[in-house]
C-alpha cells in the first residue's frame, strides 16, 4: 500500500468512508428534502416575482396617467413656453409640492436642462439627471417614458413627457419619485413575502432589520444570471440564514431603459418550520453516521498522516521560497506523484531564482519611464493651458491695438506718433506668439495641405525667440526664394522643427556661453530640404545611432522623455519624406530634414498690410447706424470712437439681453456681437433674431477672441456670417463692415 501511488494512498480508505455517510445520511434525507424544499420556494417565489412585476407595472402606467397633462394647464404652460430659467423655478416648485414628488426638471432639446427643483438638499441632482438621461432623450422625441434608475445611492421611479406648445414639441418634464422602505413594505404585503431592493451594490429599502442583511442580499444578487428564472431552474434560488431564521431566496432585475444591471431586488420565502422537521429526523440519524465517521475519521488520519509527510516536507520549503530563499531544495525520497512533484518544486525554485533576477532589472527600466511618461504628460498640460489663456490675452491686445490706431490719427507730434507705433507693432508680435503657440498647443486631426515651408520655420522661431535671444543664441536664416509649397500638416511640422531647435539649444546653453543656429530652406527636387545647423558640444557616434529609439535620452530623469526625436522622426516619415542627423564630438550637430514637393498647390494670396488698404473715410458712415454687443467696455469705447470718427452713429450693448432688446426697438444697419458673453452669447443671439427678425441676421458681424473651433467654424460657415478674430486692425473691421453694408 505503502508503495502505491499517492492518490491510492489518500483516496481508497476516504471513499469507502465517505460512501457509507453519504449514503446514509445526504443522499437518503437531504437530498429528497431539499427537492422538496426547494419545490416549494420556487413556487412560492415565482407567485411573489410575477405579482412585483405586475405591482411595478402598475405604478408605471399610475404615474403615466397622473403625470401625462400637467404640461397642459395653463398656469406651468405658459413657464414652459418662455422658457427661462429663473421664471421656471417657481412653477417647479408649486409641481415638486402638489405631486408629491422628489425631484422635477425641465430641459429643451438637445438635452439642455433649464431649471430644477428637489424636496431634499442632499440629493445629488447633477447624477440625477445624468440617471434619467434615458427617458428625458425619448420625451425629446415625443414619446412618454417611465424608467427605473439610481443617482446618489437612492432608488427613484423616472417619468419623463414631453411637452407640446401649438403642436411643437419645446422640452421635457422630467420627475423622480424615490423608492424607499415605504414602497419596500406595501410589496411585502402585497406579495407576501420579504423584500429589499438593491441599486449598485448597495441595499437600498428592505422589510428586514438584520444587520448582515446587506452583505447577504448583495451576494445574492451579484450571483444572479437572467438563465436561473428559465424553466424554474434551481440555480436561481439561494439560501439565507437572518436573523436565525432560514429563507430561500430569489433574485430579479428592475426594467431599465439603459440596461443597468445594478438594479434590482431580492425575494425571500422562509422555510424555518420545513427545516426544524428535517433536523429531527437528522438526529434520529446521527447515531448511525457517527459510527461511520469516527471509523472513517480513524482510518482517514492515520493513513494520510504517514502519507502527506512528504507534503509537508514540501510546505517548509514554500514558506522558505516565499521569504525569497530560492536555494531551498526538497529531497527526492520515493518515485511516485510526491517524488515527481519534488523535482518539480526543485525545478521551478531555480527558475525563480533566475526569473528574479530579470525582474528586478524589470523593475527598474520600468521605473526610468514612468518617470519619462510623468514628464510627457506635464508637457501636455501645459499646451492645454496655453489654449485656455487665449481669450484673455487676446481682448486686451485688440484694447492696446485699437486705442494706439485712434492716438495715430490725433493730433501728436512726430516723437509720440513713433512711441504709439512701436506700441502698435509690439501688440500685433504679441498677437503672432498667442496665435503661434496656440496652433503648436491645440490637440486637432492630422490635415495635410500645402503649406509654405519658410512660413512655418518663422513662426516657429515667433515661439522660441526669447529663449533664444536670453540663451545668446545667435539665428542665422538663408530662406530661398519662391520656395514650392509642401503637402503636410502644419502643426506636425511645427512640432518636429520646435523640438530639434529646443535639443540645439539647450545642448549649447548647457556648455558654452554663446551659439548660433543656423537654418537653410532649398530646393532639391523633388524634394524641399531644411537643415538646421547648431555649434554645439555635438552627439557621440554611439549615441547618434540610438536618438531615434523610443525613451532614449542623455537628459537627466525628469527633464527628458526620450520620445521627442522618436515621434519628429515618425511624423516625417508619414509625410514621405526623410530626417538624417550627423554629428561629431566638439563640431556641433546638423539635421537635415527633405519633404515631397507639392507641384499642383496654389500659392496663397497675399495679404495687403494695414498702410496699404484704402484710408478712412471720415464721411464712411454717413446715416448709418451701428450697434455693438460687448461685454468688454474698453473694446466698446474703443469700436464706438472709431466708427464715430467715420461718421456712424454708434450705440452700444454690454451684454446679449440687452442688445436684443436694442435691436426689437431701433432700425441699425449692421450690428456687431461678440461670441462669448455672460448670459446670451453671440450664437444665441444670432438664433434669437433668426427666429423673430430674420432680416436682421444679414447684417451680423462675429467678434471673438476666444479659439474658433470646428463646431463654431461650421456654424460660421453653414449662416455665411463673417467673423473678426481678436486682435484685429481698424483697416480689417471697416473692410469686414463696408462688405457686409454693400450687401444689403
Amino acid at each position: 500500500m505503502f508503495n502505491a501511488s499517492f492518490r491510492a494512498k489518500v483516496l481508497v480508505p476516504v471513499i469507502v468512508c465517505m460512501v457509507v455517510l453519504i449514503a446514509v445520511t445526504v443522499f437518503v434525507v437531504n437530498r429528497r428534502v431539499t427537492r422538496q424544499f426547494q419545490a416549494e420556494a420556487r413556487e412560492t417565489l415565482a407567485t411573489a416575482d410575477a405579482e412585483f412585476h405586475n405591482l411595478q407595472k402598475n405604478r408605471s402606467d399610475d404615474l403615466l396617467l397622473r403625470f401625462r397633462n400637467l404640461p397642459n394647464e395653463p398656469r406651468y404652460r405658459a413657464a414652459f413656453q418662455l422658457g427661462d430659467a429663473p421664471t421656471l423655478h417657481q412653477p417647479l416648485a408649486d409641481l415638486l409640492g402638489e405631486q408629491g414628488a422628489d425631484i422635477v426638471f425641465y430641459a429643451t432639446n438637445p438635452k439642455k436642462v433649464l431649471a430644477s427643483e428637489k424636496r431634499d438638499p442632499a440629493i445629488p441632482m447633477a447624477d440625477f439627471e445624468t440617471a434619467a438621461a434615458r427617458a428625458l432623450q425619448q420625451a425629446l422625441g415625443g414619446q412618454e417614458t417611465v424608467d427605473t434608475v439610481c443617482a446618489g445611492g437612492r432608488l427613484y421611479n423616472v417619468v419623463s413627457i414631453p411637452v407640446y406648445v401649438d403642436r411643437g414639441l419645446i422640452g421635457a418634464l422630467t420627475f423622480g419619485l424615490e423608492i424607499g422602505d415605504t414602497e419596500a413594505q406595501k410589496f411585502s404585503q402585497l406579495t407576501h413575502s420579504q423584500i429589499a431592493l438593491l441599486a449598485s451594490g448597495h441595499v437600498i429599502a428592505s422589510t428586514l432589520s438584520d444587520s448582515d442583511a446587506s452583505a447577504q442580499f448583495v451576494d445574492l444578487y451579484a450571483s444572479y444570471r437572467p438563465s436561473d428564472d428559465a424553466g424554474g431552474s434551481p440555480a436561481g434560488l439561494k439560501q439565507i440564514v437572518l436573523d436565525n431564521q432560514h429563507y430561500f431566496g430569489r433574485a430579479g432585475r428592475f426594467d431599465s431603459l439603459s440596461g443597468d444591471r445594478s438594479l434590482g431586488y431580492v425575494l425571500l420565502s422562509s422555510y424555518e418550520q420545513s427545516l426544524q422537521a428535517l433536523e429531527e429526523t437528522q438526529q434520529v440519524l446521527l447515531g448511525v453516521s457517527l459510527c461511520a465517521i469516527l471509523l472513517g475519521a480513524a482510518t482517514v488520519w492515520l493513513l494520510v498522516s504517514k502519507a502527506t509527510q512528504p507534503l509537508r516536507e514540501l510546505r517548509d520549503s514554500v514558506e522558505a521560497v516565499g521569504r525569497g530563499d530560492f536555494t531551498r531544495r526538497v529531497p527526492v525520497r520515493s518515485h511516485d506523484e510526491c517524488g515527481e512533484l519534488a523535482t518539480v518544486f526543485n525545478q521551478m525554485t531555480e527558475n525563480l531564482r533566475e526569473s528574479h533576477a530579470q525582474l528586478e532589472k524589470t523593475v527598474e527600466t520600468l521605473k526610468s519611464t514612468q518617470a519619462q511618461l510623468i514628464q510627457s504628460e506635464k508637457l501636455s498640460a501645459v499646451g492645454e493651458f496655453v489654449a485656455g489663456v487665449t481669450h484673455e490675452l487676446n481682448n486686451p491686445l485688440t484694447t492696446v491695438m485699437g486705442f494706439s490706431e485712434l492716438l495715430q490719427k490725433a493730433d501728436v507730434d512726430e516723437q509720440h506718433r513713433r512711441h504709439l507705433d512701436m506700441v502698435f507693432k509690439s501688440a500685433q508680435r504679441c498677437q503672432k506668439i498667442v496665435q503661434s503657440l496656440l496652433s503648436f498647443a491645440r490637440r486637432r486631426q492630422p490635415e495635410r495641405k500645402p503649406v509654405s515651408v519658410n512660413g512655418l520655420v518663422e513662426a516657429v522661431l515667433e515661439i522660441v525667440s526669447y529663449p533664444l535671444r536670453t540663451g545668446n543664441i545667435e539665428v542665422v536664416k538663408q530662406f530661398a526664394a519662391d520656395l514650392p509649397m509642401v503637402l503636410a500638416d502644419a502643426h506636425q511640422i511645427q512640432q518636429v522643427l520646435l523640438n530639434i531647435i529646443n535639443n540645439a539649444r539647450q545642448a549649447m546653453e548647457a556648455h558654452q556661453p554663446r551659439g548660433q543656429i543656423k537654418i537653410i530652406t532649398e530646393v532639391r527636387k523633388p524634394n524641399v530640404r531644411i537643415t538646421i545647423q547648431d555649434n554645439g558640444p555635438g552627439i557621440s557616434e554611439e549615441n547618434l545611432r540610438r536618438i531615434f529609439d523610443p525613451f532614449f535620452t542623455t537628459k537627466e530623469v525628469g527633464k527628458g522623455t526620450g520620445l521627442g526625436l522618436s515621434l519628429c522622426y515618425g511624423i516625417i516619415k508619414e509625410h514621405g519624406g526623410s530626417i538624417t542627423p550627423a554629428s561629431r564630438p566638439g563640431e556641433g550637430a546638423t539635421f537635415v530634414i527633405e519633404l515631397p514637393i507639392t507641384y499642383d498647390a496654389v500659392e496663397p494670396a497675399e495679404t495687403l498690410p494695414a498702410s496699404e488698404i484704402d484710408q478712412q473715410n471720415p464721411n464712411e458712415g454717413a446715416g448709418r447706424r451701428v450697434l455693438v454687443i460687448d461685454d468688454e467696455e474698453a473694446i466698446l469705447q474703443m469700436i464706438s470712437e472709431d466708427l464715430n470718427s467715420s461718421g456712424y452713429q454708434v450705440d452700444t450693448a454690454t451684454d446679449g439681453e440687452s442688445g436684443l432688446r436694442q435691436l426689437r426697438q431701433n432700425h441699425y444697419d449692421a450690428t456687431l456681437c461678440d461670441w462669448k458673453m455672460p448670459g446670451l452669447n453671440g450664437r444665441q443671439v444670432y438664433e434669437q433674431l433668426r427666429a423673430t427678425h430674420p432680416g436682421l441676421c444679414q447684417r451680423l458681424i462675429f467678434i471673438t477672441g476666444d479659439v474658433i473651433n470646428e463646431p463654431m467654424r461650421q456654424f460660421l460657415e453653414s449662416e455665411k456670417r463673417p467673423c473678426l478674430a481678436k486682435p484685429f486692425t481698424f483697416a480689417e473691421f471697416h473692410t469686414t463692415l463696408k462688405a457686409v453694408l454693400a450687401n444689403q
